[in-house]
């Protein structure tokens, strides 16, 4: 496939021989939810690149709390442990928002980065990228209260999706780290201020400058540059 036609951002920007080097071993897949990319310490086979949809990447604490340090759309793919030379990661990456996009065998990326110093140093500003998303993530969910932490997440999934966001307040709640009955009355609370509409299983953003607005800076400047988007 030409890579310009490509929807990741990754990918559609590495440098065309570089691309060359990975394309031969890529092939398209269908992520549906739930489907497991990274297990826990398990070693990583493949890495993917969504063209669409979305994957979190979750921690879980000893007791079985869980809480979202990631998200990766189109701007991104899985698999950083692998670009810091690393072969497994303590956290999962499952899908989250049906997705479809590459997959490439470790092996054949772990090679491709041996051969072009360009492809490595293009995939660790990525991965540096990434651990600025988790670095913010931490800092938000320690100081922002939960409609605020809610509303910057809405935001990025909006980025990635630009549409309606299919997800249970169960879910949301796992993400955010967060009480069930306290991500309900952050979603009524962002539905009487007419910031979204949600109905179940399913959340509309409504007024986007109002979301932004009421993150009180959570969803920052690294989300908007990232993203090519500007505030008021």
């Amino acid at each position: 496939m030409p890579q310009s036609i490509l929807r990741n951002h990754v990918l559609k920007t590495l440098a065309p021989e570089d691309f060359s080097l990975l394309q031969p071993s890529m092939h398209r897949v269908e992520l549906p939810i739930k489907a497991w990319l990274e297990e826990p310490y398990r070693p990583i086979g493949h890495v993917y690149f969504p063209e669409m949809g979305i994957a979190s990447v979750v921690a879980t604490m000893a007791g079985g709390r869980q809480s979202e340090v990631g998200i990766i759309g189109h701007d991104g793919m899985t698999g950083v442990a692998v670009i810091l030379g690393q072969d497994r990661s303590p956290n999962e990456t499952y899908i989250q928002v049906a997705s479809n996009g590459w997959c490439l065998p470790v092996e054949t990326l772990r090679a491709a980065i041996a051969e072009s110093q360009s492809l490595r140093e293009a995939l660790l500003r990525y991965a540096h990228a990434f651990l600025l998303q988790s670095s913010r993530t931490a800092l938000v969910n320690g100081h922002s209260k939960i409609e605020e932490r809610l509303a910057r997440w809405l935001l990025m999934v909006h980025d990635r999706t630009e549409g309606k966001i299919h997800l249970t307040h169960e879910f949301l709640a796992t993400m955010l780290g967060a009480r069930r009955p306290g991500v309900t009355s952050a979603l009524q609370m962002l539905e009487y201020r007419g910031l979204i509409h949600a109905k179940r299983g399913e959340i509309t953003i409504v007024d986007r400058a109002g979301m932004i607005k009421l993150t009180h800076g959570a969803y920052g400047e690294e989300e908007q540059r990232h993203f090519g988007i500007t505030s008021d």
